[in-house]
């Protein structure tokens, strides 16, 4: 059997690598990743090396006017902006914002991780299978002490099985074919954030590196990234062991109802619905209405589903797509945890929606889309 992941917004999925900006040179509104190594060949039969060495070890970026012959004759590939207008961005931007993240590859392509797309999916099933008072539990037992992974321990494990009776087992997916590099684009992302206007109303903010917010999204900190552009697609082997739905077999692994791709992509479908219906309603404070059309299209993809699923996973998708609980600011429980991590700590204290940042992918110099968005459809 078969899967295919098709991207319905710009997706990443890496492996933690990201180009340094003295790895790459951008010209021509792309992004052109050098080859250092033919770069360093060339160089070292002259006098120039050292003034190359010595730029690499001081400046945030290469200087184009000394060294944008590379850019043109010493690329490895090109990665196309996805609108003309970031090469402005990229130029006045600095620091941690020219550190591109990039998609996981090999030499034949960048591919999707058979681990990614199973970890989606656990994400869904785990919200499928939790139940009422798991979170009070793990509240109650973490009275007057910092959240540990001490403290949730087990609740994976109550509501998937443990290792050896994993509900999880019932499917497999390797990893995806290659795709050409043509399906990839460094797109600008911006973080929105919530802002207190009066009792109940907010108004929409872009986040300031390193602190701080603005009104205007020209004028916050970009972020880019190098992503699947929307209909990119990976096809992969999917496996199904059918023999864990013999009787005798989900009898002796404690299983009350049958296990197989049906349930998993019905429990995969229930948690993007309440996803979704949670960043319909940040999409809705913030007033951003194309990221609005983007949510609408995603809930009439879902509604009309048929046998595929629909997944939110990769980077960038932030808390509320990353966890069983994603309706955080309607579970007193699961804030009530939070408030014992330190890093969230300060979040919940502001009155706010929590969290009350998302990343935006910028579409056409627009605020368009969340990412990380994909339909998975099986042969």
């Amino acid at each position: 059997m078969r899967y295919r992941l098709t991207c319905l917004t710009p997706l990443l999925v890496g492996n933690g690598n990201r180009l340094s900006p003295i790895d790459y040179m951008v010209w021509k509104d792309q992004v052109n990743v050098l080859d250092q190594g033919r770069i360093f060949k060339l160089l070292s039969r002259g006098p120039r090396l050292d003034g190359y060495l010595a730029q690499i070890k001081k400046a945030d970026k290469l200087d184009f006017a000394s060294w944008g012959g590379f850019a043109q004759n010493f690329a490895d590939r090109r990665i196309p902006f996805e609108h003309p207008s970031y090469s402005a961005y990229w130029n006045r931007a600095a620091g941690e914002s020219l550190q591109i993240p990039t998609f996981v590859s090999r030499e034949t392509g960048p591919y999707l991780p058979g681990a990614a797309l199973k970890g989606a999916l656990r994400t869904g099933l785990f919200f499928a299978q939790r139940r009422d008072g798991m979170l009070r539990e793990a509240a109650s037992k973490a009275q007057g002490e910092t959240l540990s992974p001490r403290t949730t321990q087990g609740l994976e494990e109550q509501a998937l099985g443990t290792p050896g009776n994993d509900r999880m087992r019932v499917v497999g997916a390797g990893d995806s074919d290659p795709i050409p590099h043509s399906g990839m684009k460094v797109y600008l992302l911006r973080v929105s954030t919530l802002v207190s206007r009066q009792q109940g109303s907010y108004a929409l903010a872009w986040k300031q590196s390193p602190r701080g917010s603005v009104q205007n999204p020209a004028d916050s900190t970009p972020f880019f990234a190098e992503m699947a552009a929307p209909g990119a697609a990976f096809d992969g082997v999917w496996q199904e062991k059918t023999f864990f739905q013999q009787e005798e077999i989900r009898r002796a692994l404690g299983w009350r109802h049958v296990m197989d791709r049906k349930r998993l992509f019905d429990a995969a479908n229930r948690y993007a619905a309440a996803v979704i219906e949670t960043q319909k309603e940040y999409a809705s404070w913030t007033g951003l209405s194309r990221l609005s059309q983007s949510l609408g299209e995603l809930e009439a993809r879902l509604a009309n589903i048929g046998g595929a699923c629909l997944l939110s996973m990769g980077w960038g998708g932030g808390l509320p797509a990353k966890t069983a609980w994603p309706e955080t600011t309607k579970n007193e429980d699961y804030q009530k945890l939070l408030q014992r991590v330190p890093a969230y700590s300060r979040a919940l204290g502001a009155n706010l929606p929590f969290p009350k940042t998302r990343r935006i992918v910028f579409m056409g110099d627009q605020p368009a889309a969340l990412p990380g968005w994909a339909l998975l459809e099986v042969e």
